[in-house]
């Protein structure tokens, strides 16, 4: 199944408070259904499979044109509209420091519309 956003930009990279991840959204979906995930790469130079850090976007409808952004720092989501009639949604990881911290990271999109879990007992 083909993704409905992608990553555009990181920017601030290093600055817990100044970094953000830019996703465009391409098809109107559920953004709920993503994670985004901190690794680096391999000596080959592929993506590495150890991620360090992931965050998952909550169930929030979103449509295309619209833009997501995911700051690192600490704030309050929210939804504004822009001067083109789109959406930019704005979602805080609520870290205390950065995770784009080494220019060698990478940022991963994931899709996973579903989804099982079990307690630990």
């Amino acid at each position: 199944m083909a993704m409905d956003v992608h990553i555009s930009n990181i920017s601030g990279h290093g600055d817990a408070e100044k970094e953000y991840v830019y996703i465009k959204v391409d098809n109107d979906c559920d953004i709920g259904h993503y994670l985004l995930g901190d690794t680096t790469y391999t000596a080959e130079g592929s993506v590495s499979n150890k991620l360090r850090h992931i965050y998952w976007f909550p169930d929030k409808k979103v449509k295309a044109g619209d833009v997501v952004v995911l700051r690192t720092g600490k704030g309050t989501n929210t939804s504004e509209k822009m001067d083109d009639g789109h959406t930019k949604h704005r979602f805080y990881w609520q870290l205390g420091s950065a995770v784009w911290n080494n220019d060698g990271d990478a940022a991963v999109l994931l899709r996973a519309p579903e989804w099982k879990h079990r307690k630990v007992k």
